[in-house]
Protein backbone atom coordinates (compact mmCIF):
# COMPACT_ATOMS: atom_id res chain seq x y z
CA UNK A 1 0.00 0.00 0.00
CA UNK A 2 1.67 3.59 -1.20
CA UNK A 3 0.58 6.48 1.03
CA UNK A 4 0.59 9.80 0.16
CA UNK A 5 0.36 13.36 2.67
CA UNK A 6 -2.64 15.55 1.53
CA UNK A 7 -2.22 19.12 2.28
CA UNK A 8 -5.52 20.96 1.15
CA UNK A 9 -5.92 24.67 0.78
CA UNK A 10 -3.59 26.05 3.44
CA UNK A 11 -3.27 29.16 1.98
CA UNK A 12 -2.23 32.87 3.64
CA UNK A 13 -6.08 33.59 3.06
CA UNK A 14 -6.96 31.51 6.17
CA UNK A 15 -5.05 33.87 8.16
CA UNK A 16 -5.94 37.19 6.38
CA UNK A 17 -9.69 37.55 8.50
CA UNK A 18 -8.98 38.36 11.46
CA UNK A 19 -13.07 37.57 12.51
CA UNK A 20 -12.44 34.19 11.54
CA UNK A 21 -8.59 32.60 12.15
CA UNK A 22 -8.46 28.67 12.57
CA UNK A 23 -8.68 26.69 15.41
CA UNK A 24 -5.38 26.08 16.71
CA UNK A 25 -3.77 27.73 14.04
CA UNK A 26 -0.27 27.51 14.96
CA UNK A 27 -0.65 23.64 16.54
CA UNK A 28 -2.33 22.36 13.04
CA UNK A 29 0.56 24.18 11.20
CA UNK A 30 3.67 23.18 13.56
CA UNK A 31 1.75 19.63 13.11
CA UNK A 32 1.51 19.51 8.97
CA UNK A 33 5.26 20.67 8.80
CA UNK A 34 6.27 17.69 10.98
CA UNK A 35 3.86 15.19 8.72
CA UNK A 36 6.02 16.72 5.87
CA UNK A 37 8.89 16.01 7.14
CA UNK A 38 7.87 12.28 8.34
CA UNK A 39 6.63 11.90 4.40
CA UNK A 40 9.76 13.22 3.06
CA UNK A 41 12.19 11.18 5.28
CA UNK A 42 9.95 8.10 4.15
CA UNK A 43 9.94 9.02 0.56
CA UNK A 44 6.22 9.31 0.29
CA UNK A 45 4.62 12.40 -1.96
CA UNK A 46 3.41 15.17 -0.42
CA UNK A 47 0.35 16.34 -2.78
CA UNK A 48 -0.68 19.61 -2.44
CA UNK A 49 -3.95 20.88 -3.41
CA UNK A 50 -4.77 24.44 -3.61
CA UNK A 51 -8.06 26.52 -3.99
CA UNK A 52 -8.42 28.67 -6.71
CA UNK A 53 -11.39 30.76 -6.68
CA UNK A 54 -13.11 31.09 -10.04
CA UNK A 55 -16.46 33.30 -8.87
CA UNK A 56 -15.51 36.46 -6.43
CA UNK A 57 -13.03 39.04 -7.94
CA UNK A 58 -11.70 40.02 -4.26
CA UNK A 59 -11.65 36.15 -3.26
CA UNK A 60 -8.37 35.37 -0.83
CA UNK A 61 -8.02 32.55 -2.79
CA UNK A 62 -7.71 34.46 -6.02
CA UNK A 63 -4.32 34.29 -8.00
CA UNK A 64 -2.21 37.38 -7.85
CA UNK A 65 -4.10 38.23 -4.83
CA UNK A 66 -1.92 38.32 -1.34
CA UNK A 67 -4.06 35.02 0.20
CA UNK A 68 -3.46 32.77 -2.81
CA UNK A 69 0.03 31.24 -2.07
CA UNK A 70 0.48 28.69 0.42
CA UNK A 71 1.28 29.51 3.94
CA UNK A 72 5.34 29.82 4.23
CA UNK A 73 5.69 27.30 6.74
CA UNK A 74 4.22 24.65 4.68
CA UNK A 75 4.71 25.19 0.96
CA UNK A 76 5.77 23.59 -1.65
CA UNK A 77 9.46 22.53 -2.54
CA UNK A 78 10.34 22.24 -6.00
CA UNK A 79 8.79 18.60 -7.62
CA UNK A 80 5.94 18.65 -4.99
CA UNK A 81 2.49 17.94 -7.12
CA UNK A 82 0.06 20.85 -6.44
CA UNK A 83 -3.31 20.22 -7.59
CA UNK A 84 -5.54 23.44 -8.41
CA UNK A 85 -9.49 23.20 -7.79
CA UNK A 86 -12.28 25.72 -8.43
CA UNK A 87 -14.89 23.78 -5.94
CA UNK A 88 -14.55 22.33 -2.31
CA UNK A 89 -13.30 18.78 -3.60
CA UNK A 90 -9.68 17.79 -4.45
CA UNK A 91 -11.49 15.33 -7.37
CA UNK A 92 -14.16 17.75 -8.61
CA UNK A 93 -12.99 18.61 -12.40
CA UNK A 94 -9.05 18.08 -11.50
CA UNK A 95 -6.80 15.28 -12.89
CA UNK A 96 -5.90 14.34 -9.10
CA UNK A 97 -7.34 11.07 -8.93
CA UNK A 98 -5.15 10.08 -12.26
CA UNK A 99 -2.21 11.89 -10.43
CA UNK A 100 -2.67 9.28 -7.46
CA UNK A 101 -3.36 6.62 -9.79
CA UNK A 102 0.19 6.97 -11.93
CA UNK A 103 1.74 6.97 -8.70
CA UNK A 104 0.53 3.54 -7.59
CA UNK A 105 -1.47 5.46 -4.61
CA UNK A 106 -3.88 4.04 -2.74
CA UNK A 107 -3.90 5.33 0.77
CA UNK A 108 -4.30 9.26 1.71
CA UNK A 109 -2.89 10.66 4.79
CA UNK A 110 -5.19 13.98 4.72
CA UNK A 111 -4.32 17.55 6.14
CA UNK A 112 -5.36 21.24 5.81
CA UNK A 113 -8.50 23.88 6.23
CA UNK A 114 -11.44 23.81 6.11
CA UNK A 115 -12.61 20.92 8.31
CA UNK A 116 -16.02 20.97 7.28
CA UNK A 117 -15.72 21.78 3.81
CA UNK A 118 -12.44 21.11 2.05
CA UNK A 119 -11.06 18.70 3.96
CA UNK A 120 -14.81 16.88 3.96
CA UNK A 121 -15.17 16.79 0.63
CA UNK A 122 -11.61 15.11 0.12
CA UNK A 123 -12.51 12.58 2.29
CA UNK A 124 -15.94 11.72 0.87
CA UNK A 125 -14.19 12.30 -2.93
CA UNK A 126 -11.37 9.59 -1.74
CA UNK A 127 -14.22 7.43 -0.38
CA UNK A 128 -15.94 7.04 -3.36
CA UNK A 129 -12.78 6.50 -5.15
CA UNK A 130 -11.69 2.96 -2.72
CA UNK A 131 -8.67 4.93 -1.91
CA UNK A 132 -8.20 3.76 2.48
CA UNK A 133 -8.24 7.25 4.30
CA UNK A 134 -6.28 8.43 7.44
CA UNK A 135 -8.05 11.89 8.74
CA UNK A 136 -5.14 13.25 10.69
CA UNK A 137 -7.03 14.65 13.92
CA UNK A 138 -4.87 17.52 14.63
CA UNK A 139 -3.76 18.95 11.50
CA UNK A 140 -7.24 20.04 9.93
CA UNK A 141 -9.09 23.58 10.97
CA UNK A 142 -11.55 26.06 10.72
CA UNK A 143 -12.81 29.14 12.21
CA UNK A 144 -15.62 29.78 14.10
CA UNK A 145 -18.99 29.88 12.69
CA UNK A 146 -22.45 31.66 13.43
CA UNK A 147 -23.97 28.61 14.68
CA UNK A 148 -20.77 26.70 16.05
CA UNK A 149 -16.98 27.22 17.45
CA UNK A 150 -14.21 26.11 15.06
CA UNK A 151 -13.06 23.42 17.75
CA UNK A 152 -16.52 21.78 18.10
CA UNK A 153 -16.79 21.35 13.68
CA UNK A 154 -13.00 19.87 14.20
CA UNK A 155 -14.41 17.46 16.55
CA UNK A 156 -17.32 16.98 14.45
CA UNK A 157 -15.28 16.31 11.57
CA UNK A 158 -13.11 13.96 12.99
CA UNK A 159 -16.17 11.78 14.52
CA UNK A 160 -18.03 11.45 11.10
CA UNK A 161 -14.48 10.84 9.04
CA UNK A 162 -14.23 7.65 11.15
CA UNK A 163 -17.10 5.95 9.20
CA UNK A 164 -14.96 6.59 5.98
CA UNK A 165 -11.42 5.59 7.23
CA UNK A 166 -8.98 5.77 10.70
CA UNK A 167 -8.72 9.09 12.43
CA UNK A 168 -5.28 9.22 14.22
CA UNK A 169 -3.09 12.04 15.77
CA UNK A 170 -0.04 13.50 14.20
CA UNK A 171 2.23 12.55 16.26
CA UNK A 172 0.42 8.40 15.52
CA UNK A 173 0.92 9.00 11.41
CA UNK A 174 3.68 6.90 9.84
CA UNK A 175 4.70 6.43 6.06
CA UNK A 176 6.03 3.38 6.15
Amino acid sequence: MSKALVVIDVQKGMWMNPDYPPYDDRGVLERIVMLIAKARAAGAPVMYVQHHDLAEANHPFKPGLAGYPFHDAIAPKPGDDVTVKHKSSAFHGTDFDAKLTARGIDHLVITGMQSEFCVNSAIRGAYERDYKITLVSDAHSTGDTRVAKAKDIVALQNQISHDFGDVVAAAQVSFS
